[in-house]
């Protein structure tokens, strides 16, 4: 009975360590690449900055923006005073979103910091200022998408953004972010006198747009996802407890079997598709999942009438 006991003993032991190791080489794996992500977005970012954008004056918004002003007024080089504006909201950030997010938000912060003043360094890539508002705008959206697909932040405008979605989950994020960026523009209008400088500094953020555009299908589409799942009720739970969005169970029949289905239907913001698709896929792998683009949404959660 003792060598029987111990023999099932360690079966089910062997297979809970390989079942945490596999876990644990999953989570290591999904680290590495988000590492790699947010260094190669933040360096592409910084060469937008340093080669084309700083030399002509020009802003995309963020603290980018306000750092060009201290550049030209006091000399301190532009990664360094973003690092400098971002702390107050890094503390803010550890209290209201968490330990992980705080990691993220000021890994890339100091990143983008470090590789702005490493690029500062070299010679600008044009002194065109339309040129460069424009393959600024571009290589910036390039940069900007490669983050966000990491689920990280560079801080500035994009974490302000996010700490006031903790205080109010209702608030669109693209609003704020175009007020703020606009504010930081009309900033750099009025220190360098020049109106052309807002001028080509709004080619730029709506030329990151676009790039965005091209990453994301659309940054401020709201999504509509369909998931056709035995487990619908699971994915459903979890999906309000994760993401906190509601879903609905439409009544369906699949054609080919003649079966009764059940078709979960939730519309989610660009950002959260990624997080709901992986909710379906680690309670249902075999979960048929839709994802279509809603160009308005009225209600809870999206826009007011």
């Amino acid at each position: 009975m003792n060598k029987i006991h111990l023999s099932t003993h360690n079966k089910y032991g062997c297979f809970f360590m390989n079942f945490k190791t596999k876990r644990t080489i999953i989570k290591l794996r999904y680290l590495l690449v988000q590492a790699i992500q947010l260094i190669v977005g933040t360096a592409i970012i910084a060469i937008s900055t340093s080669l084309f954008l700083l030399p002509n004056q020009l802003s995309a918004g963020g603290f980018s923006g306000l750092a060009t002003i201290t550049y030209y007024l006091l000399k301190i080089p532009v990664g360094t005073m973003v690092l400098v504006l971002n702390i107050p909201l890094f503390i803010i950030s550890l209290i209201k979103n968490g330990k992980h997010f705080f990691i993220n938000a000021i890994s890339g912060t100091v990143l983008l910091s470090v590789f702005i003043d490493v690029f500062e360094r070299f010679k600008p890539l044009t002194n065109d200022r339309f040129l460069g508002c424009i393959y600024g705008g571009i290589i910036a959206g390039i940069g900007t998408a490669i983050i966000l697909k990491a689920g990280a932040s560079t801080g500035g405008s994009d974490l302000l953004t996010q700490i006031a979605k903790s205080f109010n989950p209702n608030i669109r994020i693209s609003n704020l972010l175009v007020i703020l960026d606009t504010i930081i523009v009309g900033l750099n209008v009025l220190f360098f006198k020049e109106l052309e400088v807002g001028l080509y500094s709004a080619i730029t953020i709506f030329i990151m747009g676009k790039m965005l555009d091209i990453f994301f299908e659309g940054i401020d589409f709201a999504k509509v996802i369909y998931i056709i799942s035995i487990k619908y009720e699971d994915i459903a739970k979890e999906i309000g407890d994760k993401v906190r969005r509601g879903s609905t169970s439409l009544n369906g029949q699949g054609m080919y079997k003649k079966e009764e289905k059940n078709v979960l239907m939730c519309v989610a913001s660009r950002n959260e598709v990624r997080e709901i698709r992986k909710i379906v896929n680690e309670i249902d792998k075999n979960a048929f999942i839709v994802i279509s683009n809603a160009r308005e949404v009225f209600g809870e959660g999206f826009k007011e009438e």
